[in-house]
């Protein structure tokens, strides 16, 4: 399967082309087309960001009307407007609270109010990831069972093999 992808992207055909013009265009007309609309791990992220423990939170005493959250959201939400940003769209990139001028007008935060640190987070992820990653090393399901051997034999010949479902 690594080398029929492989070979998708080094011998491109009319489709794939006509697919790649596409969206090249469409990205120029509609702004960030891909990730809110087409992009299967920014509909995870979405869904996901829905279960999340944490929130994007405006507190409308210290917010001082700028609009400067909503212009820089990738997903073009109205961050301005809302208490709680509770949407599929939302990503969590933390742009809208990285560009807010007015301190403790926008946060994220656990709960009700409990102001979380965006280091604390992406630490934390960190710690998350390079822990699975580290169990699956040390369990030996990291590295896969296909030698580099069979690897350069079967790149040159990946033309004449069928897919399992035999297409």
């Amino acid at each position: 399967a690594d080398v029929k992808m492989l070979n998708f992207f080094r011998h491109l055909g009319q489709t794939g082309a006509i697919v790649i013009v596409a969206l090249v265009v469409l990205s120029v007309l509609v702004k960030n087309v891909w990730c809110r609309y087409l992009c299967p791990y920014g509909a995870l992220l979405g869904i996901v960001s829905l279960f999340s423990l944490t929130r994007v939170r405006r507190n409308p005493d210290a917010c001082i009307d700028c609009a400067k959250c909503a212009k820089a959201c990738p997903s073009l939400l109205p961050v301005d407007k809302l208490l709680s940003v509770k949407s599929a769209e939302c990503t969590g990139c933390l742009e809208c609270v990285a560009v807010c001028p007015a301190k403790g007008a926008l946060d994220l935060s656990a709960g009700r109010r409990l102001p979380v640190s965006a280091r604390v987070v992406a630490f934390g992820l960190a710690a998350i990831f390079l822990g699975f990653v580290g169990a699956a090393m040390l369990s030996g399901h990291w590295q896969t069972a296909v030698p580099d051997a069979l690897y350069f034999e079967l790149i040159p010949n990946a033309a004449s093999l069928a897919h399992p479902g035999g297409y």
